[in-house]
């Protein structure tokens, strides 16, 4: 089931944030817990990336993206994701989530997120290609960084991993093909 009750907490937390600009890095506290598990009494490969939006959703609230959204009529979603798992979070374990835009093009915002445990250790990290949408599909990302207060600031440069991702997406065939 969706974390609604962490997700409204996490937004009430947001409240108190000051201001953040739009690059900078959004941090939360969590905790792992026996719902979020796999039978390996671990964080589930698929829970990690729905924790994600307890620290994506804050984000935008922070960054003022919640509210130009409400103002424009604008919903948030996700076009793809990459992810690196390399540490275990186990049963009740506490973990720091932070997540930044880390840049953008003409369609998409890239958002970076990573999960630290309580020893300094990363475990795991994801970048997502995110858009902003209305009734007429995705919302120009010039038209966001306007709504946001940002006219005429330009992206920061995208990672060259970041770039070879998105080269590798656009060589992925879509739809997939069928086994006949």
């Amino acid at each position: 089931m969706y974390p609604f009750i962490r997700m409204a907490h996490g937004l009430w937390r947001a409240r108190k944030t000051p201001k953040l600009g739009a690059t900078e890095t959004y941090v939360s506290q969590h905790r792992c817990w026996p719902w979020d598990i796999d039978m390996w009494m671990e964080l589930n490969n698929g829970r990690t990336l729905t924790l994600y939006d307890l620290g994506r959703i804050p984000l935008a609230k922070a960054t003022g993206l919640l509210a130009a959204g409400r103002r424009e009529g604008w919903g948030l979603t996700m076009a793809g994701v990459v992810v690196r798992y390399r540490r275990r979070v186990r049963a009740f374990e506490r973990f720091e989530m932070r997540s930044r835009l880390l840049c953008w093009d003409a369609r998409f915002m890239y958002i970076e997120q990573s999960m630290w445990k309580m020893n300094g250790e990363c475990a795991n990290h994801a970048v997502y290609r995110s858009a902003v949408t209305d009734k007429n599909g995705i919302v120009a990302t010039d038209r966001v960084i306007d709504a946001l207060g940002l006219a005429e600031t330009p992206s920061p440069t995208m990672p060259d991993w970041v770039a070879h991702w998105l080269e590798a997406e656009d060589k992925r065939p879509w739809p997939p093909m069928q086994d006949t």
